[in-house]
């Protein structure tokens, strides 16, 4: 059963910088949990087949426009089907002051009204993005998420294997913190996954032997960031001789999180090895490759090697090239 998550008004008020102009009860109360807004259009000339009382109504010169070729009382008869049905407010775009029909149809359905200068199409994106990233879908995984060089990278693996002390070394050499152990992960779009921590654990990391520190006050604000997307997946774990692990990087493997595949890599973890410029040198090769650069291919290019899977594992055979 999926899960219906709620943004109040309050908050939205707040973060897109709306003002109030005639507000019935607590914002703090009133709950948006649709990512959808309306601009009434065809609900104005009746047609309320389709209309979603969830929705915020966002007014604009055409709606006004509209309007004014009635007199006040079809006005009034016209929004007042629109209140009647409770939407959970109405923004009015471009500074417009709420005509006389708006406030009184406001007042006897408890609708309330909110105001901005900005242009109508400027404050339907907006407001838009904010509930796409507030009402996303989202789980939490346990990891790590850094921002390196611009690159969202969350990394994952067993406990003490060592994710929390790379982020450190990370963080050191320039780089930024999101989440440690909890990673809140948010799909945002059909292609988008951002990361987040938890309020309660943010900035906060956990290092055996040490305890809990706060690397905003430690690293300054520079080495901490609030969201930032997942470009690729790190899984770090011990090192097993056993195993033969990728040393071409020929083909992205993908990890699903969430519906979208999301580039995953193994790195395996012993002595010696330092873990803080492997993965720096990680982020940079994934940036390449999304730019359509790959390394690997060029590489086997100029040894006269064709580029196809399936000759590259002739080649192998062939050469006894150890990989």
């Amino acid at each position: 059963m999926s899960v219906e998550f709620s943004v109040s008004l309050k908050k939205i008020i707040k973060e897109t910088a709306l003002d109030t102009y005639y507000m019935p009860g607590d914002p703090e109360e009133i709950f948006i949990t649709t990512m959808d807004i309306d601009r009434p259009g065809l609900e104005l000339t009746g047609y309320l087949d389709f209309f979603d009382e969830k929705r915020i109504m966002v007014f604009g010169n055409t709606e006004y426009s509209y309007l004014e070729q009635f007199s006040l009382d079809k006005q009034f008869e016209i929004i007042d089907k629109l209140f009647s049905r409770k939407p959970p407010a109405i923004i009015i775009a471009r500074s417009h002051e709420p005509s006389e029909a708006i406030k009184k149809s406001a007042e006897k359905n408890s609708v309330p009204i909110l105001t901005t200068a900005e242009t109508t199409s400027a404050m339907s994106a907006s407001l838009i993005t904010f509930l796409n990233a507030e009402l996303a879908p989202r789980i939490t995984r346990h990891g790590v998420l850094v921002e390196v060089y611009g690159e969202g990278v969350l990394l994952i693996g067993d406990s003490g294997v060592g994710k929390s002390e790379t982020a450190i070394e990370l963080i050191k050499r320039g780089h930024r913190l999101i989440a440690d152990d909890a990673v809140e992960i948010r799909k945002v779009s059909n292609r988008t996954l951002v990361g987040s921590s938890p309020d309660n654990i943010r900035h906060f990391i956990e290092l055996r032997g040490i305890g809990i520190i706060n690397a905003r006050r430690i690293f300054g604000m520079g080495a901490v960031k609030l969201t930032e997307k997942i470009d690729m997946v790190i899984n770090m774990e011990p090192w097993d001789t056993e195993k033969v692990y990728d040393r071409i990087g020929m083909d992205n493997t993908y990890t699903e999180i969430m519906g979208i595949h999301v580039p995953i890599m193994t790195i395996p973890v012993k002595p010696g090895r330092n873990l803080a410029i492997i993965i720096e040198v990680a982020a940079m090769n994934n940036r390449q490759k999304k730019m359509g650069y790959n390394a690997a291919q060029e590489l086997l290019q100029n040894l006269g090697m064709d580029v196809d899977e399936n000759t590259i594992q002739e080649k192998k055979v062939e050469t006894g090239w150890d990989v």
